[in-house]
């Protein structure tokens, strides 16, 4: 079996992961008198009926950006379904002995649950910790704690799997063009985040024959993006495709290659956005695709939180605990299959 072989089992069995986190809507079935007498009570239909009051405590960094301000929206959004949950939402910020002090507060507020994406997952793991000691259920989101003990489950986008799915792409469009020049521009290169769809975007490229010949990296801001590209340009007088990270800081990186007026390349995005999927649909646009990093992971948290305060697991899982870990998929965007995914685009 070829690593892309192994790689597209791997991208279809996370899938399965992901739709599982959503709970079912679907009827009840028939009674079954061999079905285990645990998951009766969490037959498929029964997750989205209202149940025991839940407070949970939300707390992510400043919406300064479009992804993480989607984070939030939808987030809130998520919770208005249900009329059994009480979200309290905590002012987003960067700060992190400020988000440290928002846990705490929820901790004394004595909530049920606290959905969590740490501005840093080290500096939080310890007041999560604090929070699962005193019998509150945190679920972490996007940002990993540091200890298995600061969480019950996490949910995580895939940014290995964006760069794998990134770079595969790019495979395809080269066509066995053996000497294509590839070019990244990465986010914020210090992030372990950043790092791993670095390195899935190396591994996909070396499995057709490929590697990035230029690489710069920006900061996540349109500023940066800018900046970035008109340095890689300006370094590069030949380019076949360039991934970028980050479709917010690809605003910027889109201005700079129009100010170049360059058109012999085309360019992958990252995350996701709504302005990004609308140039890739019409077709006009240097932009030919561009990989999902889910916005949804706050209203998965939420959802999450909810069963398993009320002691319920995954609708279409058999097994009757939620999973301790969901991630979720990166699944490219291109002019096919765009309409799927506008919907739940977030706004750069």
């Amino acid at each position: 079996m070829s690593a892309r072989s192994a790689r597209t089992l791997i991208i279809a069995g996370l899938s399965v992961i992901a739709l599982a986190a959503c709970t079912s809507n679907t009827p009840e079935a028939e009674e079954n008198d061999n079905a285990p007498a645990t998951q009766a009570g969490v037959a498929a239909g029964k997750n989205d009926e209202p149940g025991q009051k839940v407070r949970i405590g939300f707390s992510a960094p400043a919406a300064d950006h479009g992804w993480m301000g989607a984070i939030t929206k939808a987030t809130q959004a998520e919770a208005k379904k249900y009329s059994d949950i009480e979200l309290i939402v905590a002012e987003g910020t960067n700060d992190v002995n400020l988000q440290i002090s928002q846990v705490e507060t929820f901790i004394n507020q004595k909530v049920d649950a606290i959905v969590l994406l740490p501005f840093d997952g080290a500096a939080l793991t310890p007041v999560a910790i604090k929070a699962m000691e005193a019998g509150i259920t945190v679920v972490n989101v996007d940002r990993e704690f540091d200890s298995t003990f600061a969480a019950r489950t996490t949910i995580l986008g895939d940014n290995k799997g964006m760069g794998i799915s990134a770079g595969t792409y790019v495979c395809q469009e080269m066509k066995g063009k053996k000497d294509a020049v590839i070019a990244e521009i990465a986010g914020i290169d210090s992030l372990p985040l950043t790092q791993a769809r670095s390195q899935g975007f190396k591994e996909a490229l070396a499995d057709c024959g490929l590697k990035v010949s230029n690489r710069v990296a920006a900061e996540f801001t349109v500023e940066s993006g800018e900046k970035a590209a008109a340095n890689l340009l300006q370094a590069a007088p030949k380019l076949d495709a360039i991934w970028n990270h980050d479709d917010d800081q690809g605003v910027g990186v889109m201005a700079a290659i129009k100010n170049s007026g360059r058109k012999e390349f085309f360019v992958v995005g990252g995350a996701g956005s709504a302005n990004v999927m609308r140039d890739i649909k019409s077709g006009n646009s240097l932009l030919r695709a561009t990989v999902i990093y889910p916005s949804t992971q706050g209203a998965d948290g939420v959802r999450l939180a909810r069963l398993l305060v009320q002691k319920k697991a995954l609708g279409d899982l058999v097994e009757v605990e939620v999973p301790r870990t969901i991630q979720l998929y990166a699944p490219v965007v291109t002019k096919d299959n765009v309409d799927q995914y506008l919907p739940t685009a977030f706004e750069s």
